[in-house]
């Protein structure tokens, strides 16, 4: 099979790539502006990369597409400070070009692998009825949990706007066109490869970044809002490993289905990971030197900007990935943060001087 990745780049894009190659079954090309993460799997040769903004570029996107047997969506702007700070350009690219990708995959009869985001859930039901949702576990279920955002005014639903609205889309393509579509909502990935550093690179990066930046540099553990929001994480390999088998549909049972992609075992709040994390780095980590951080409250308001909200509980059902393509995580939370807080220290104690 040939495969189209678009948006390979990425976190999650370059990892797929690289579990792709290894298991040696498809021919893949990978689309992306940036490629710093997939540099080892494109040295490998087993890979054809194209650098490529799908903004602009319509007729050579319809033209890669109509020449590959499936297209795997991973183009997005995935970043809580980016919601706030562009929301135009957020809604553009997570909306209107992928649109396009879509529609083109209608035209040439393709099927697409469209990665969405668990944030189209939105916020739980017992916050939207003014519940504690800490006393209230409802996991999200695909097909069954309605999809709740908060007021326009919090521009930072946006994104989750946009990738429900592509969604709806992708499924009234499968009921007027045939559109065959996989939608993916992934539930907190974290890995090798996720994001960078802010005293590395300028941005705003995602909470795990910003946690262990901290520890490698003595910057504050901000807790937004007291840190008291849920998440469950999902190590980025077990995750890869249940994309890769929706992307093989082994008897079309991923045919115009939604999967929810997470750990539901795995779920703190942020306050408990950033505990955790500090923890794990005492234990496996620390060398002599090392700063020890302090941990703050700060307002949603002045770390994200003006029209912030955020999702304040998010647990998967993964039954349908369960029943469907026999999936399940094999990594606990402890797990999945020494591997990931390792892959970072070893890159950062790399940079660091020699002693004499």
């Amino acid at each position: 099979m040939k495969i189209l990745l678009l948006g390979a780049g990425g976190f999650i894009g370059a990892n797929l790539a690289e579990r792709l190659v290894n298991d040696g079954k498809h021919g893949i090309t990978a689309l992306d502006i940036e490629r710093e993460k997939l540099d080892e799997t494109v040295k490998s040769g087993e890979i054809n990369y194209i650098h490529f903004d799908i903004r602009g570029n319509e007729r050579e996107l319809e033209r890669l597409t109509a020449e590959h047997d499936l297209i795997v969506d991973l183009v997005a702007m995935a970043n809580p400070s980016l919601y706030v700070s562009n929301p135009v350009d957020v809604f553009k690219l997570n909306f209107t070009e992928n649109l396009k990708i879509a529609e083109f995959c209608v035209k040439h009869k393709k099927r697409i692998v469209q990665f969405s985001t668990c944030e189209v859930y939105g916020i739980t039901s017992a916050r939207a009825f003014g519940k504690d949702s800490s006393r209230y576990p409802t996991p999200f279920v695909e097909d069954e949990t309605p999809l709740i955002m908060g007021p326009v005014k919090n521009h930072r639903w946006i994104y989750a706007c946009a990738k429900q609205l592509l969604e709806r889309v992708l499924h009234a393509y499968g009921l007027e066109e045939g559109l065959n579509y996989s939608i993916i909502r992934p539930f907190n990935f974290i890995g090798p490869r996720i994001d960078y550093l802010p005293s590395e690179q300028t941005g705003n990066p995602r909470v795990f970044s910003h946690f262990m930046n901290a520890l490698l540099y003595g910057t504050p553990i901000k807790l937004v809002d007291g840190g008291v929001n849920y998440r469950a994480y999902t190590y980025i390999d077990d995750a890869v490993d249940c994309i890769s088998r929706i992307i093989e549909n082994h008897g079309g049972v991923c045919d115009r289905q939604i999967f929810n992609i997470g750990t539901p075992e795995n779920e703190v709040t942020i306050k408990e990971l950033a505990n955790k994390m500090c923890a794990t780095f005492d234990k496996h980590f620390r060398q002599p030197g090392d700063p020890y951080p302090e941990i703050i409250s700060v307002p949603s308001e002045e770390f994200y900007g003006k029209g912030y909200e955020d999702c304040d509980r998010r647990i998967p059902d993964v039954a349908k990935a369960r029943k469907l393509v026999e999936w399940r995580s094999k990594h606990d939370l402890d797990s999945v943060l020494y591997h990931t807080m390792k892959y970072f220290v070893e890159k950062h104690r790399a940079k660091q001087p020699v002693a004499a």
